[in-house]
């Protein structure tokens, strides 16, 4: 079962500049509640409780007046600084003694998830021992994004990272579960050649790995 979940609420929000000059895009109202609020509540509905956000250098301030680490929602909150964006997989560098021995799953802080049975599909998929596992949409525009392709059994046979054309529509999202070893993977990773620790390489980790 996965107990624990990263929220990575970093960036520099550079596309919605110049209101992210002065407040992280994460704490940006979305309808009702700051864009934060989807995320944490994705891991509260997989029954995910402990909690790390990992935010920017100098705005730890901004979200602990929105989410202050105690008396939340039954969660407990911890938080995190990262200097500089270096890639998703830093997320589990960072919170490696939050992790410590534990699977942890990993959510994007700009993310919004609805559909139908959702609950349902999070809290099945939490219960696994060993390997990755990561949600998939249909996209019309493939080009744009990390893209899998699955076998019937939905094992995943092949990562491309914006494919110029592909045969899949199946674009990753950004919600990712991973057992233990997630940390020390991470770790072997070397930067690309935007100077990032890329998380399509991280689940070919994974991949050749058969898990």
């Amino acid at each position: 079962m996965i107990k624990k979940g990263i929220i990575l609420a970093g960036g520099m929000g550079t596309r919605m500049s110049p209101l992210t000059k002065a407040v992280n895009k994460q704490l940006l109202p979305l309808y009702d509640k700051p864009l934060i609020f989807y995320p944490l509540s994705v891991l509260m509905l997989a029954g995910i409780k402990n909690i790390l956000i990992i935010v920017n250098k100098g705005q730890l301030n901004q979200f602990k007046k929105v989410l202050p680490e105690k008396n939340n929602f039954g969660v407990n909150i911890q938080y995190k600084e990262q200097v500089k964006p270096g890639g998703l997989p830093e997320a589990f560098i960072i919170g490696e003694k939050f992790i410590k021995k534990d699977n942890v799953a990993l959510i994007l802080g700009d993310n919004f998830f609805y559909g139908q049975s959702l609950s349902k599909n999070l809290t099945k998929n939490t219960n696994f021992k060993n390997g990755a596992k990561i949600f998939l949409h249909q996209v019309k525009n493939p080009s744009l994004y990390g893209v899998a392709f699955i076998d019937k059994k939905n094992k995943v046979v092949k990562l491309v990272e914006k494919p110029k054309k592909s045969s899949s529509n199946y674009a990753i999202t950004g919600l990712y579960f991973f057992d233990k070893k997630v940390v020390e993977y991470s770790k072997s990773l070397k930067p690309s050649k935007r100077n990032e620790l890329e998380i399509t390489d991280l689940l070919k980790k994974y991949k050749s790995q058969k898990k």
